[in-house]
């Protein structure tokens, strides 16, 4: 872990310069890409050493492998003749230049792409920028949209809640349609939104489209409750509404012991995916737990072969999904400013450049007859 992260250190100082020390022999258009991400580097190393001799913060390791794949999709770039690009990777937790100060001094003016890993304040401060000095911003993380609003140069790969409520709403209108329907829901601000966005979903025409029945329960929920609502005959399809692990257990479990009796179809949320209580070996076996998801990756084409590969002989372990995130965001976005330059925003579903996943740009608008998106979302989700 020592090794791995001193290596890192060295990439954020020498990256760029190698880089521009290669362009700067030219007068060709030198394209500038910023990659931010939280690494604190100030925190974990004083004096070029780690503070620590024996490990690092866990809490920075999504970042430093951001960064990490994100620069070994940068070396193996193949550039042309009449192509240069100069990266360079920030650290958003800098106590000498944090990201305030690097706006403020207009260090990041003449940057053509933005790429981050960030999230709350800096995602605003980031966000707000590129709105300022009409720089695509691609937010390649962060499920939110951070209340931000008028910025067309924002740019979410990882969809928000309400893409994800929306993924799901079709996914039932388009396959069970005519099935039973119950959203479960404690309470909750979150969980009143689900259920807000499922209402806006299915009275888009002024009455509802689907008969969806909402059940509110405090911290339990018991199989006979449940039973009460179901019938043995019909198949119910069950929207599990919140994001809490304790809640997505509750109704798991009481699905799970009436499975046999009454057909169900468990839809949990997003970040279901990442919960202890489904990763245990014959977890709720034999009764799949959906959810939406806008990553999927077969991890079988010729550039999972080029990140693993090189992840292992610089690292000498496998590349984390931060990673893979890392690579697919600087390769996709640095390829369109490559091919599109000033007009990166109108080619966004440009699928020659797609290498993991399959995206669907969307400009998001929250004011019917505005002529400007308020930023451009990604609409495409696996159901898992």
């Amino acid at each position: 872990m020592k090794k791995k992260n001193c290596y890192l250190l060295m990439i954020v100082i020498i990256f760029s310069q190698n880089l521009f020390a290669q362009n700067n022999y030219n007068k060709q258009k030198i394209y500038r890409v910023g990659i931010f991400a939280p690494l604190y580097l100030d925190s974990v190393f004083e004096n070029s050493q780690l503070r620590s001799e024996k490990t690092i913060p866990r809490f920075i390791m999504p970042a430093v492998d951001f960064v990490q794949g994100a620069e070994i999709a940068l070396d193996t770039f193949a550039l042309y003749n009449n192509e240069r690009v100069e990266a360079t990777i920030y650290d958003t937790k800098s106590f000498l230049q944090p990201l305030p100060w690097l706006i403020q001094n207009r260090l990041l003016d003449s940057l053509d792409l933005i790429i981050g890993s960030v999230k709350d304040v800096d995602f605003k401060h980031l966000s707000d920028f590129s709105a300022r000095k009409n720089i695509p911003f691609v937010s390649a993380t962060y499920p939110n949209d951070g209340g931000v609003t008028d910025n067309p140069n924002l740019i979410i790969m990882n969809s928000t809640l309400k893409a994800h409520c929306e993924g799901i709403y079709s996914y039932i209108l388009q396959n069970h349609g005519t099935d039973k329907i119950i959203l479960i829901k404690k309470p909750g601000i979150q969980e009143d939104k689900i259920v807000s966005y499922f209402k806006m979903l299915n009275e888009q025409e002024g009455k509802p489209l689907l008969n969806i029945q909402t059940i509110h329960i405090d911290s339990t929920l018991s199989p006979w409750l449940l039973k009460s609502k179901l019938d043995s005959t019909k198949r119910t399809v069950i929207i599990a509404g919140s994001l809490d692990e304790n809640f997505a257990k509750t109704v798991t479990n009481a699905c799970y012991s009436i499975r046999k009796n009454y057909p169900l179809i468990l839809i949990g949320m997003p970040n279901w995916d990442n919960f202890k209580i489904f990763t245990a070996k014959n977890a709720y076996k034999d009764f799949p737990i959906h959810f939406t998801t806008p990553y999927y990756n077969s991890k079988s084409n010729w550039f999972n072969t080029i990140l693993t590969t090189e992840y292992f002989r610089r690292y000498k372990a496998k590349p984390s999904d931060m990673a893979y995130k890392g690579f697919e965001a600087s390769y996709m976005f640095t390829k369109l400013l490559l091919k599109y330059s000033t007009g990166l925003l109108s080619h966004l579903n440009d699928k020659s450049v797609s290498i993991f996943n399959e995206y669907n740009f969307r400009p998001v608008y929250f004011k019917k007859n505005s002529s400007t998106p308020d930023y451009h979302e990604n609409k495409h989700l696996y159901v898992m």
